[in-house]
């Protein structure tokens, strides 16, 4: 906790990033150092999973929480921003109804549901993105934080949190697009998402996002609660008898890392067009959890390199040896636990400073 060089050097790399990308992407596109927008969106998704993924670390490196269901509050963020997108688009629908988007026209729906009224404002689905993952995290964890649950049963129960989730929100009846989900966006605050300088913009949102993500972790674990989530995730009799409500830590904690992955979800939909059911998959909960254990636990840093080298991976796999990825991901996460049990950024630290 002391030794912060790996969270300093990230946030160097962001900074670098934030100045050179914006340049690289307006070179000539017969230059060698041309960025092609393309890239530019695809390392700007890349981002909001390495912020989701310290929301996920947050939790499990520095509470001992194993969840398997933080997929539910990315996906829950995505929902409220692809929302307020599709309330964007207006007449310029395929049904050119200016009030329902167009799977609500093809189901006959008569009048925009009471849930999606306000979507049209911005500064309305920004505080949605944050308030509806927190509130879910909250209830969730004041009833299984305050019964005592954890280890191998919480982790259970999130995970079923957000399949059954994934299983609502496929129903055409709920509101949301069915198995379809949302897509088709068209515009951003009034700028156009398909043009260079909105993926430009929403790249440098996403790094400003991790930036300020992982300086709030980190001011949290470096103060005194920080240092009873440590204790709490290390001999939580012991911290309960000392007088702490674990519970309560426990919950805050939580309900912050929800509110955290609900603005990586949110900026990731703009930047791949689409948000449907498939993202609450328990899957890609787990994936996630890979991602921590491969960079690193109880380090943020450690969360983002994780997140980093195997969306990489994914990429390249999934378009070059497609058959072959998933053997890839559970080969690497079983070398990285019998060889690196501190993850990747283990190498580079002592062992005192987790």
């Amino acid at each position: 906790m002391k030794d912060d060089r790996g969270g300093q050097i990230l946030l160097v790399l962001l900074a670098a990033a934030i100045v050179l990308v914006p340049i690289l992407n307006g070179l000539p596109s017969d230059s060698a150092l041309h960025l092609p927008t393309y890239t530019v969106t695809l390392i700007g998704k890349y981002l909001t999973l390495a912020l989701l993924a310290v929301a996920v670390d947050l939790v499990w490196g520095y509470l001992g929480i194993l969840t398997l269901g933080h997929g539910a509050f990315f996906a829950l963020g995505g929902y409220a921003m692809g929302m307020y997108l599709m309330r964007q688009i207006g007449d310029r629908g395929v049904y050119g109804n200016p009030e329902l988007p167009d799977f609500m026209v093809f189901l006959n729906w008569q009048e925009l549901p009471w849930f999606w009224q306000g979507f049209d404002q911005f500064w309305f689905a920004a505080i949605m993105v944050m308030l509806a993952p927190g509130i879910l995290a909250f209830v969730f964890g004041a009833l299984a934080f305050r019964s005592r649950v954890s280890g191998v049963y919480l982790s259970i129960i999130t995970q079923a949190l957000t399949f059954a989730l994934m299983l609502a929100f496929y129903r055409n009846e709920m509101g949301f697009g069915g198995n379809n989900g949302l897509t088709d966006f068209k515009d951003l605050l009034g700028f156009n998402l398909q043009s260079d300088s909105t993926r430009i913009g929403l790249f440098i949102a996403s790094a400003l996002a991790l930036a300020f993500s992982y300086l709030l972790c980190r001011y949290l674990m470096q103060s005194r609660l920080g240092r009873v989530c440590v204790a709490v995730r290390d001999a939580e009799s012991r911290a309960r008898f000392m007088g702490y409500r674990v519970e309560n830590v426990k919950l805050w904690v939580f309900t912050i890392s929800a509110m955290i992955a609900g603005v990586a979800g949110a900026l990731y939909v703009p930047q791949v067009g689409i948000i449907n059911p498939n993202e609450f998959s328990p899957l890609n909960s787990i994936e996630v959890v890979v991602w921590v254990a491969v960079g690193g636990r109880a380090t943020l840093y450690g969360a983002v390199v994780g997140a980093l080298v195997i969306n990489y991976a994914k990429s390249y796999f999934t378009a070059e040896l497609p058959d072959i990825w998933l053997f890839a991901l559970g080969g690497l996460f079983v070398l990285v636990t019998l060889l690196l049990p501190r993850g990747i950024t283990g190498l580079l630290r002592p062992k005192e400073a987790v």
